[in-house]
């Protein structure tokens, strides 16, 4: 379980950041972070991973608060790992197979594991078919897959997925939802995102930032009621919210739950 407790960020020329940040990841499965551009979520991520110092405050994993020493912070981040917007941040090797097994050889595990591992992580991500192609030739939604990939290796019990699915088609970004959906059976995962219908469609808790302040949390259908709140962060509302209030209709978790319910009322 990771904590943030009373965290407060300033960047060096003195601006602040992030202010009195509390986050508690027993609250869900699947946690988003909402926000616009400028509100705090890349930089509180960064604070988590122990990127970034903060001035006042601390981030707890597992009731021990986080060290910044290189030793205490290579063990934490075999438990608690991150996957960037832009995949180029994350990909450094020509070869597939090779970058998603870096951080295993790094830490000596015999190449029979490290297969073993790369295999499953690929086929998590449903990239397996990709193993054998150069990473210039991926798309970028390819690319997404495999950062990913290099980060289920280490089978971290928590998971930060940074705007995952920016830049994705409709198709993709269906395909990103599956795979988060999957993975999150095993995992708890944190999502930043600027994409509020698959927000309301995996998480089920829910943390509003802005201006460096989480100014509402809670369950999702109650998060996305808060129309003032909303218009304060700058955030629309999910879809599915929408024709919940536009049309007084049952408000569904999901959009297979408003397909399904549909098909039945034509049958």
């Amino acid at each position: 379980m990771l904590k943030v407790n009373n965290l407060y960020y300033k960047y060096e020329d003195g601006t602040e950041a992030l202010n009195n940040i509390n986050l508690d990841t027993s609250k869900g499965k699947v946690i988003g972070i909402i926000g616009a551009n400028g509100s705090g979520k890349s930089t509180l991520f960064l604070n988590i991973m122990g990127i970034l110092k903060p001035n006042k405050g601390s981030i707890t994993y597992n009731d021990i608060p986080l060290k910044y020493n290189k030793a205490y912070l290579r063990e934490y981040k075999k438990q608690v790992n991150m996957v960037f917007q832009n995949p180029d941040q994350q990909l450094f090797y020509s070869n597939i197979f090779d970058d998603i097994a870096f951080s295993l050889r790094n830490m000596g595990v015999s190449e029979d594991i490290i297969r073993e591992k790369v295999v499953n992580a690929l086929m998590q991500v449903d990239a397996l078919d990709l193993v054998d192609k150069p990473i210039h030739f991926l798309s970028y939604g390819q690319k997404k897959r495999i950062a990913i990939a290099g980060v289920l290796v280490m089978e971290s019990s928590i998971l930060l997925l940074d705007e995952p699915t920016s830049g994705l088609d409709p198709y993709m970004t269906k395909q990103m939802k599956e795979i988060i959906n999957k993975i999150s059976s095993s995992k708890t995962i944190i999502i930043s995102s600027h994409d509020m219908d698959l927000i309301y469609d995996i998480c089920d808790y829910i943390y509003i930032l802005s201006k460096g302040s989480i100014i509402d949390e809670g369950e999702k259908q109650k998060v996305f009621s808060e129309d003032k709140l909303l218009n304060e962060a700058s955030l629309t509302k999910p879809w599915l919210v929408r024709i919940h209030e536009k049309f007084n209709t049952i408000l569904f978790k999901n959009e297979e739950e408003f397909l399904s319910y549909e098909e039945r009322k034509i049958l």
